[in-house]
């Protein structure tokens, strides 16, 4: 049996995807098989082939060597802007059952399945669904990506209520340093330690 975990963050742009590659090749170092899966992605460049590439996607693939990127990434969008209003425009609605069968063909051939969302806990994905409901509906442990700078406590511990008040397990989270330097930065790690109810996995150097 493989085992999954949901991926996401404090906010956008805290490191996640960055996170995720470092965590898939803690994993691959065990001699683990990986696979990781980006199941909604906005923001994608146009190939002079015609094919649109998301860096995130991109950059999963790199870190696992995974060739199936309809399983991967089963939805891309050209603007890069939050997936509901993406969804919209281009009159698409997200399809969760799609999701976990794409999610069910990774786990097939891999140990471990990281599932990176968009955005934040609570990012939508249509006018009534959000990253948190898709999570909940594969049913897997939480990863959280805390993007380390200023403010970043309380949006670490309201994300890390929400998620525990979804009733998935809260595997862990990973101290991202986003600014050069962050002022007190050892004793707001020293707080996230003392008040996150989940074990701390990673600790990541600032990368410009």
């Amino acid at each position: 049996m493989s085992s999954g975990y949901f991926l996401t963050g404090t906010d956008t742009e805290i490191g996640k995807t960055y996170s995720a590659v470092r965590l898939l090749q803690r994993w691959r170092a065990q001699g683990k098989r990986v696979a990781a899966m980006k199941p909604v992605a906005s923001g994608c460049e146009v190939l002079a082939d015609g094919r649109w590439v998301n860096d995130d996607v991109e950059r999963l693939i790199a870190a696992t060597g995974q060739t199936d990127r309809d399983a991967m990434n089963p939805y891309r969008f050209l603007p890069p802007v939050s997936p509901h209003i993406a969804a919209r425009e281009a009159n698409v609605a997200i399809d969760f059952s799609l999701i976990a069968s794409r999610y069910a063909r990774l786990a097939e051939e891999a140990d471990v399945v990281l599932v990176e969302g968009a955005g934040g806990w609570l990012a939508p994905l249509s006018d009534t669904t959000f990253m948190a409901d898709l999570a909940r509906h594969l049913g897997l442990p939480v990863i959280l990506v805390v993007g380390m700078r200023l403010g970043a406590i309380n949006h670490a511990l309201l994300t890390a209520r929400a998620i525990l008040d979804s009733g998935l397990p809260f595997a862990g989270w990973v101290a991202n340093r986003v600014v050069p330097d962050q002022p007190f930065y050892a004793e707001n790690l020293a707080t996230l330690k003392a008040h996150l109810p989940a074990p701390l996995l990673l600790e990541l150097p600032y990368q410009p």
